[in-house]
């Protein structure tokens, strides 16, 4: 029994953080810094990203950014999503997590080093009015469909499978918008009631838009090249992040509720014992999050050493 729990913490640590020796080194890297961070313990982000409902959310904010066709065309034109799917969900993790739970300089370095690497992507692509645009990674509308997504996709999965938000929605979404400034959106959403407002502006101006690279997206998303044994969980997983969706958004991928003829299954529930048993192999505090525990308690005790 053991040696089943190790091989699938193995496979489990490799597919979210690409690493098949452990934990990697800029999590420990965390320990350090000379503050606690834009939020720390007690705050809505760190109660949001702080179970394994995340993973969820990560399949919910793939499938809703691949509606925009403009963020849609710059990961199937410029990362090897298909090659090394989830070497990209590693770099997308860490900076996640570095914002969530490093110092302020870390998580500010962590989001200069992203915008560097969006600087080499650009392109052109058809929006949903079938004209065609030039696009670059950084540019501040593009930047803001990813972070709505990711805003919305971590709440309404925290929502659903996580613990109560201290402050509630309205404290996510507002101390969040500090991750979107620095990836320089502008005006990011400060209230549930504007995320949903901002989402919803995308739909009313008709730029969203499905095509066959979406389809292609979202096939590859329904079946990623996921070590057999992970297979049967993540299946549950992604039904989870699809019975999250808004029903437009689901309606527009083609996506529907699992069902057996009129009836739904119970997917929140099958998620939810899923997820239970990645948090009894894996554990529900994430290592970023010890890591910061680490450094805040280091920081109080130098605080409260005498000077020399």
């Amino acid at each position: 029994m053991s040696f089943v729990t190790g091989a699938l913490r193995s496979r489990l640590q490799a597919t979210f953080t690409g690493s098949t020796t452990g934990r990697p080194e800029w999590v420990d890297e965390l320990e350090q810094g000379t503050d606690a961070g834009f939020f720390g313990p007690g705050s809505a982000t760190w109660s949001v990203h702080g179970g394994n409902h995340t993973i969820v959310a990560g399949v919910r904010a793939l499938l809703v950014q691949a509606l925009h066709p403009g963020a849609l065309a710059g990961v199937a034109d410029h990362s090897r999503y298909r090659e090394d799917p989830f070497g990209r969900l590693a770099g997308t993790i860490r900076w996640i997590y570095t914002v969530s739970h490093g110092d302020t300089a870390t998580a500010r370095g962590a989001s200069q080093w992203v915008l560097r690497l969006h600087e080499k992507v650009h392109g052109q692509y058809v929006d949903g009015h079938g004209v065609t645009r030039d696009y670059t990674a950084n540019d501040p509308d593009l930047a803001r469909w990813v972070h709505l997504a990711f805003t919305d996709a971590f709440l309404r999965s925290a929502q659903r499978w996580g613990d109560p938000i201290p402050g509630g929605a309205d404290a996510y979404v507002r101390e969040w918008a500090t991750a979107g400034e620095l990836m320089r959106v502008e005006d990011p959403p400060r209230s549930e009631a504007e995320l949903r407002a901002q989402m919803d502006g995308y739909l009313d101006r008709g730029e969203l838009a499905v095509t066959p690279r979406t389809r292609e997206v979202v096939r590859f998303i329904r079946n990623p090249p996921l070590a057999r044994m992970l297979r049967p969980g993540y299946q549950a997983l992604f039904q989870g992040a699809v019975s999250t969706l808004d029903p437009r958004h689901r309606s527009m991928l083609g996506l529907r509720q699992a069902a057996i003829g009129p009836v739904e299954l119970p997917v929140g529930r099958a998620t939810g014992m899923v997820l239970d048993g990645i948090g009894g192999v894996l554990g529900n505090q994430s290592g970023t999050e010890r890591a910061a525990l680490r450094r805040i308690a280091r920081l109080e005790r130098e605080a409260e050493e005498p000077a020399a």
